[in-house]
C-alpha cells in the first residue's frame, strides 16, 4: 500500500475553497482515496493545520474543530513526534542555514524519513528544496 504524508497546507487548501491550492488538493485526496493511499501526518502538523484554521479562516474556531473531527474520522495515521525526532528536526534547522524551514517542517522531514515515507501531499516550497521526498 502506498504511504504518503500529509503536510499542513494540503489540508489548508482541501478545506479552504478560497486557497490558490484548493483545486489540487481536492484532487490529491480523491485520488489517495481512489487508490487507497494510506495517509500519514504528525501530530505537529495536525496543531499548525489547526492554528491556521483558527487565524485564517472566517469560520475560525468552528472550522478549526471541524478539522479535528474530520480527522478523527478519517483513517489518516497521525504519527506522534519522538523526542528523538524533535532533535533531529532542531539540528536540521541549525545545520541548513540557508533555509528557512519550520520546525513542523523540519520534524515532518526527520519522521518521514524514520517511516521511510518518500512521497508527499505539500504546497510549499520546503519539501521541493530539502529534497528528499517527492511532491504530488
Amino acid at each position: 500500500m502506498k504511504r504518503v504524508f500529509v503536510d499542513t497546507g494540503a489540508f489548508f487548501a482541501l478545506l479552504v475553497s478560497e486557497d490558490r491550492n484548493s483545486s489540487p488538493a481536492k484532487e490529491l485526496f480523491e485520488r489517495a482515496a481512489l487508490e487507497g493511499w494510506r495517509l500519514v501526518t504528525t501530530n505537529a502538523v495536525v496543531t499548525e493545520t489547526y492554528s491556521l484554521l483558527l487565524v485564517r479562516t472566517r469560520e475560525r474556531r468552528m472550522k478549526a474543530l471541524a478539522f479535528l473531527d474530520a480527522l478523527m474520522q478519517s483513517g489518516v495515521r497521525v504519527e506522534r513526534v519522538r523526542a528523538s525526532d524533535e532533535a533531529r528536526g532542531i539540528e536540521l534547522v541549525r545545520q541548513q542555514r540557508d533555509k528557512n524551514y519550520s520546525l513542523c517542517d523540519a520534524y515532518s522531514f526527520v519522521v518521514m524519513q524514520r517511516l521511510g515515507i518518500a512521497e508527499v501531499m505539500a504546497f510549499d516550497r520546503h519539501f521541493r528544496e530539502y529534497g528528499k521526498f517527492t511532491v504530488l
